[in-house]
């Protein structure tokens, strides 16, 4: 066991990369307006999370390249070609634009919290303190005290968790009897796009080769990067299913509408107390600024990947990539109206994205002559293909709402 958890390394990495401002925000409104009613879409999330990660983290060890690279080099029409990489480009640019929304406005929550002043005025803060700390590098500094942080809020969600000792009757039942409440539906995308971040599946195939070099024997890899991405992913969704559970306790039922950092909190109060508020923005901090830093460092590897440009941080096409990404986040979180709301549509649009990236995937991961004996067999094609469907259902579903086609 000890091993193990030696061993463990990039599957940490996509959990930290869900365990941001986003699924905090989004878990907390999810338990506060349905209950436990849509623990089964995070169930759904968790495994759709493992299926896909491991395809990548496969991909990454078996061939030794990123995703971005292997889609440049899939199809033979240079038509296809053409179009494959500018979809996963658009998908990866649009996606990340929308999560660095929601990080720099839980960042700005949890200023807000501590100090006041308005999210708006913190949002363009963040967002120069982001560009900074990339431009000179300095990010590396700070990430580690900014990722145990997130480790310490962590923790106290779980042991709340048991403190306030949910309903098991209402929470079987919200794991096992799928439902959709009335008006939940983007929560739902919201609550998927949260945890099977599109992103995730670049960087995961590109942080594996580093852990695991070619001097690794590939069956002993692939067997330790499996397990690194199953425990990890699992830690991550108990994270979220514990947060759904406080804030269930906490608020459904009482008809409050969570609109800030300070209403979040309040889920914690069990434990902590009047320091709830303070420990809780602080946390919010750590998370959204660590994931607006990684966000769209993440954009400017899969971006340059598919691309074919150099993966050199001191690049300018690389650095074009994340800069334009940290702007656009910025200007959004300024211009936008409720900062919870905002957070939440983020994740929502992750989760349309999602299908466009996980099918490329799929793609890929039968490719005989890239991955020989460990592409995908028919067990790994359904479980994807089922993902994928799913997925693409709920956001076509979302879509012809929005454009009137569906009114319910």
């Amino acid at each position: 066991m000890i091993k193990r958890l030696r061993n463990m390394g990039p599957g940490l990495l996509v959990a930290a990369a869900f365990i941001g401002p986003g699924t905090v925000t989004t878990a907390s409104v999810v338990g506060a307006s349905t209950g436990y009613a849509l623990l089964w879409a995070l169930v759904f999330s968790i495994f759709a999370t493992i299926i896909l990660q491991e395809m990548s983290a496969r991909l990454g060890v078996v061939s030794r390249e990123g995703l971005g690279e292997a889609l440049r080099t899939t199809f033979d029409n240079p038509l296809f070609k053409v179009v494959a990489v500018l979809l996963v480009v658009a998908a990866i640019a649009f996606g990340n634009a929308a999560f660095e929304t929601g990080n720099i406005i839980g960042a700005s929550l949890g200023l807000q919290a501590i100090l006041g002043l308005s999210t708006q005025v913190w949002a363009v803060i963040i967002g120069i303190g982001a560009f900074a700390l990339l431009a000179s590098g300095a990010y590396r500094v700070i990430e580690r005290a900014l990722v145990a942080l997130v480790i310490v809020m962590s923790i106290v969600f779980l042991v709340t968790a048991i403190m306030v000792r949910p309903n098991v009757g209402d929470f079987l039942g919200g794991v096992f009897t799928p439902s959709i409440p009335p008006g939940s539906l983007v929560t739902v995308i919201a609550l998927i796009g949260t945890t099977v971040v599109p992103y995730n599946l670049f960087l995961h195939a590109s942080s594996v080769q580093e852990k695991w070099p070619e001097s690794v024997p590939t069956r002993q890899a692939l067997a330790e990067s499996r397990t690194d991405t199953i425990l990890a992913i699992i830690l991550g969704g108990l994270i979220t299913l514990a947060i759904v559970s406080t804030a269930a306790a906490a608020f459904f039922g009482s008809g409050a509408q969570i609109e800030s950092a300070g209403q979040m909190a309040e889920q914690l109060e069990p434990l902590l107390g009047p320091a709830a508020k303070y420990f809780f923005a602080l946390g919010l901090l750590a998370a959204g600024l660590t994931s607006a830093i990684t966000a769209p460092l993440a954009a400017a590897y899969a971006t340059s990947g598919a691309l074919g440009w150099e993966r050199n941080l001191r690049s300018r096409p690389f650095q074009a990539v994340w800069a334009i990404i940290i702007i656009v986040g910025t200007i959004f979180a300024v211009v936008g109206t409720s900062p919870v709301a905002a957070i939440v549509f983020a994740q929502a649009a992750n989760g349309v994205l999602l299908p466009v990236v996980a099918v490329f995937l799929l793609i890929v991961m039968n490719r005989s002559d890239l991955l020989r004996e460990y592409r995908n067999g028919t067990v790994a094609n359904i479980l994807g293909a089922v993902v994928v469907l799913i997925v693409a259902g709920f956001g076509i579903f979302q879509i012809l709402r929005a454009l009137g086609v569906i009114s319910t």
